[in-house]
């Protein structure tokens, strides 16, 4: 398997490529979309909502964890995820900065 040149991008980039990537499975937006809409969730909710069994539920909140998406605390026995509001707001600060800069005049 060859080598990735990361570094030869922009931290900006790289920041950005890793939330698509973690993003590019519907699974995860499933996820992010439920807990958006909660006040908090523990994880025996998603597998009831999204259907999935629970150790794969839990592969995906670890990448979305990995990129600073939720955050958790134990709550007796399970945990309690929530959107990182602050992470979410950087990236969305990053996606319309990538977007009003991408020139519409092409064919």
């Amino acid at each position: 398997m060859g080598i990735t040149k990361t570094q030869i991008f922009t931290d900006k980039q790289n920041d950005l490529a890793q939330f698509f990537k973690v993003l590019g499975h519907p699974a995860r937006v499933a996820i992010l979309q439920y807990i958006s809409s909660q006040n908090a969730c523990i994880c025996n909710d998603l597998v009831e909502e999204i259907g999935l069994a629970q150790a794969t539920i839990s592969q995906h909140l670890k990448e979305l964890k990995s990129i600073g998406l939720l955050h958790g605390e134990i709550e007796g026995k399970s945990m309690c995820y929530c959107i990182d509001v602050g992470r979410w707001s950087v990236i969305q600060n990053q996606l319309n900065s990538f977007f009003n800069t991408t020139k519409s005049n092409c064919c």
